[in-house]
């Protein structure tokens, strides 16, 4: 995730998946705990990364993310790292 993360916030379905993944939308922290969690997680594993338009996360959309669950995270993922691969973002 170092240095890479940040680029998921560059896609409106990579900022849904940080927020979808299993670890994030089953956790037991609330929606603005999780907010809270994945805005200091981008500053702190990826800040350069992180796109100059970046608007933090609320517990609003968190709660708006979480009711729609990933049928498979791992596709969902490939797919987005490979549109992050093709505008030109290293992302492993």
């Amino acid at each position: 995730m170092r240095g890479m993360v940040g680029h998921f916030l560059r896609l409106p379905e990579g900022r849904a998946f940080l927020v979808q993944v299993p670890g994030t939308s089953q956790s037991a922290l609330d929606d603005a705990q999780v907010a809270e969690l994945l805005n200091w997680m981008v500053a702190a594993v990826s800040r350069s990364e992180v796109p100059p338009d970046f608007v933090p996360y609320t517990g609003e959309e968190v709660t708006r993310w979480r009711a729609h669950r990933l049928n498979d995270a791992a596709a969902t993922r490939m797919a987005i790292v490979e549109r992050l691969r093709s505008m030109g973002y290293v992302v492993d």
